[in-house]
């Protein structure tokens, strides 16, 4: 009930509860009243009345004028669970609206200190319906969730009870929002790329839809001013049946252009060998048009090492095909009941088979679990060709050349699974890592086509065919990469070239050392215009001074050119020439350039260039997939726009989300198989 105003008296006693830092107590006779502090209203305050009615006059009279009144919600309830005291409250009001005889809240402290998470502290804060609605946006975009969700009835009851003042908007205004959001931090990431001193490595991953749309992800890979290893999708480009190649060439021109890195480009990483060598002909004469390239247009032209392993494992798979499946028909046929899959375990039994391991069908799109499917069937040899003599019903039965068959692929496959195993779980795949293993399935491979079985050597000569490609256009890359490993520098190099190539083994090392020689030159050129001031785009190294009254720049210059024609040791040889650093599995490369880097100034340029080349575009969920990167349906169904700014964005914002990892940036948007 509402009551004349009277003028405020002291309390007689201590008021506990939130709701009276909204109200001030007063008293007409005998009878206290509650006179709210927001519009003079005036209840009943007599402490038998309670507060459960000042609490919801609260409710209604903050909502009408636009104050937050979730945190008093919270408090109604953690009220019954904890005895709270309230921290430093200052109720904010207007003043020409108040009666000057009216007294302000009390300030009162928590008596738990150690529990000061738990203070609840109402405050003057506004709602702010905008930045709430830019939260909503940033959320939906780092975790992936669906522009719908807000015409979701369950979120909008989630939202309703945490906060009623949020006014709901149709999914058109929340990707808005997320544009906007877009465009706010792809100016961030423009900024940090173009301050780089080093180079940027270039990805180029090709993507498809259910409804067989094509896109291309260009994705920026580098090592950053505290050498660490990054990456950031640049682009998320929706291609047409009118891209072909030269057009395609193109498109990652204008993209580079639009970030301004076209200059700061060091290498091209693409999927496979097959079909990519004009676009990088054209793009390295497009570029080299108006900035030159390092060492006289030189640009590395990489492939994805994993996709290429992937490709010759699908050739042998296919070669195998009529093994393979009488394999799985034998595995079904002992799975097909429990009778059959008892009288197998007593024929292992009797037999003395020790494998516990369980019979279990492959997955078609899963190459691994293939692998894993016949190295376990071939463990159970013995009792299916037991099974095979006393069950006329087992038709899938495999002949002595087939088990040798399955038995020596298998041997293949493992080789290819810790491989790529290792590439894929790498958590800091820097270069540097490849050479070696690439090196064993080069080795592997010469040694399988010597295989006096036919049908061996032909598949190991196909799975050759195809990594040879690979290893003409890649080994350069690789072998400097592995040089820049201060456990390995060229002795590495020299140890596998005489296992791979024999008698020429010293021409082709020849080969790689003057091809790292002819590199470090470009990058000494790049140094000495620095020190001279004029210095080629994207290979800025720091100033010796930022002083512009340093009056020995002069001698710098004179010190630097009287020096030319002494015989001082350069930071390659100086490298090379020193021990190898002892290997152990503590060892972390960028940290050992980062500490080197004075001693090694410029070779240290050039280390942060091609450590962050990326050697494998495959993420560790398409580490074992025979078939190529699908994006999911929904995403595939927004327009070019909002698709490439959520996934951009995404990958911007990912250092927020529990998973770190860079190499599964685009691992939430892979349609399910």
């Amino acid at each position: 009930m509402e009551v004349s105003n009277e003028l405020a008296i002291k309390k007689p006693k201590r008021l506990t509860s939130v709701v009276w830092n909204h109200f001030q107590r007063i008293r007409k006779a005998d009878v206290c009243y509650a006179v709210c502090v927001h519009c003079d209203k005036k209840l009943s305050g007599s402490s038998n009345s309670g507060t459960t009615h000042l609490r919801n006059h609260l409710l209604r009279c903050l909502k009408r004028s636009n104050y937050d009144v979730s945190q008093l919600l919270v408090a109604k309830k953690k009220k019954k669970d904890t005895s709270l005291s309230l921290a430093n409250v200052n109720v904010s009001y207007d003043e020409a609206q108040r009666k000057d005889e009216y007294i302000k809240p009390t300030v009162m402290k928590s008596d738990l200190e150690q529990r000061k998470d738990e203070v609840i502290s109402l405050g003057s804060c506004r709602f702010d319906q905008e930045r709430s609605q830019l939260d909503l946006a940033r959320m939906i975009i780092l975790h992936g969730y669906p522009l719908t969700m807000v015409e979701h009835v369950g979120f909008k009851r989630f939202v309703k009870n945490l906060q009623p003042l949020f006014e709901f908007v149709p999914n058109s205004s929340i990707e808005v929002s997320c544009m906007e959001f877009y465009l706010k931090e792809k100016q961030k990431v423009y900024e940090l790329i173009n301050r780089l001193h080093g180079r940027i490595n270039l990805a180029i991953e090709m993507w498809s839809s259910p409804e067989n749309a094509e896109y291309m992800c260009l994705i920026a890979h580098y090592i950053d001013e505290d050498w660490k290893l990054q990456q950031k999708i640049l682009n998320f480009v929706t291609l047409d049946s009118s891209h072909t190649e030269d057009v395609l060439s193109e498109v990652i021109i204008n993209c580079l252009m639009e970030w301004d890195v076209e200059y700061k480009l060091f290498a091209m990483t693409f999927d496979d060998c097959s079909a990519d060598d004009d676009i990088v002909l054209r793009i390295k004469d497009r570029i080299s048009q108006n900035r030159p390239l390092l060492s006289n247009g030189q640009l590395f032209d990489v492939r994805s090492a994993v996709h290429v392993l992937n490709l010759i494992v699908k050739d042998a798979m296919e070669t195998l095909q009529e093994v393979t499946e009488k394999v799985r028909g034998s595995v079904s046929y002992v799975k097909s009941s429990q009778v059959i899959q008892g009288k197998f375990n007593d024929i292992a039994q009797q037999i003395g088979i020790s494998s516990q391991r369980n019979l279990v069908l492959d997955s078609s799109t899963r190459w691994n679990s293939t692998y894993s499917m016949l190295e376990t069937v071939i463990g159970y040899k013995s009792a299916f060709c037991f099974l095979q003599e006393h069950d006329p019903a087992y038709t899938s039965a495999l002949s002595d050349i087939e088990w040798e068959w399955a038995k020596s692929i298998t041997g293949y496959l493992k080789l290819f699974v810790e491989i790529t195993n290792i590439f894929s779980g790498d958590k800091c795949p820097t270069a540097n890592r490849y050479f070696p293993e690439i090196c064993d399935v080069h080795i592997q491979l010469i040694e399988w086509c010597k295989n006096p079985d036919d049908f061996l050597s032909s598949i190991a000569s196909k799975m050759k065919a195809k990594f040879d490609k690979y290893w003409s256009k890649c080994s350069l890359a690789l072998a400097v990469a592995a040089i820049l490993d201060p456990r390995f520098k060229m002795k590495l190099v020299e140890y596998y070239y005489s296992q791979i190539y024999g008698s020429t083994a010293l021409d082709r090392i020849k080969e790689v050392s003057d091809g790292i020689k002819e590199l470090f030159n470009a990058y000494s050129i790049c140094s000495t215009l620095v020190d001279q001031g004029s210095a080629l785009p994207g290979s800025s190294l720091p100033s010796t001074s930022t002083d512009s009254r340093d009056r020995l720049k002069g001698f710098d210059k004179f010190l630097h050119e009287s020096s030319q024609g002494q015989s001082s040791i350069s930071d390659l040889d100086k490298y090379l020439e020193e021990p190898v650093f002892p290997r152990n599995c503590d060892f972390n490369i960028l940290n050992w350039w980062k500490v080197h880097t004075p001693r090694y100034p410029i070779l240290s340029m050039m280390a942060r260039d091609i450590l962050g080349t990326p050697m494998s575009t495959v993420s560790p969920e398409l580490a074992f997939g025979v078939g190529g990167r699908v994006l999911d349906s929904y995403r595939s169904s927004l327009n070019p726009d909002t698709r490439q700014a959520l996934i951009c964005t995404r990958d911007w914002l990912r250092v927020e989300s529990e998973d770190h990892n860079p190499s599964s940036a685009l691992a939430l948007y892979v349609e399910a198989n």
